[in-house]
């Protein structure tokens, strides 16, 4: 799963198949943000959970006015 782009944020991905979690690194023009930190289960994380945290993500930056 590559890099999401939304809003002037990159959205990386990674996680860890072996402990079942994973983090999301929030980059804005080039620098690091924060990292958005998830648990998920069966073999890969679904990729609408992916996309639901980076849409929540995006909804509280439009909210707070970022």
């Amino acid at each position: 799963m590559g890099a999401i782009e939304r809003y002037g944020y990159v959205f990386e991905p990674e996680f860890s198949v072996i402990n079942r979690d994973g983090a999301i690194h929030v980059y804005k023009d080039g620098q690091f943000v924060e990292e958005i930190k998830f648990e998920f289960f069966g073999e890969f994380p679904e990729h609408n959970q992916i996309e639901e945290l980076v849409n929540h993500y995006c909804a509280q930056m439009n909210k707070n006015g970022k």
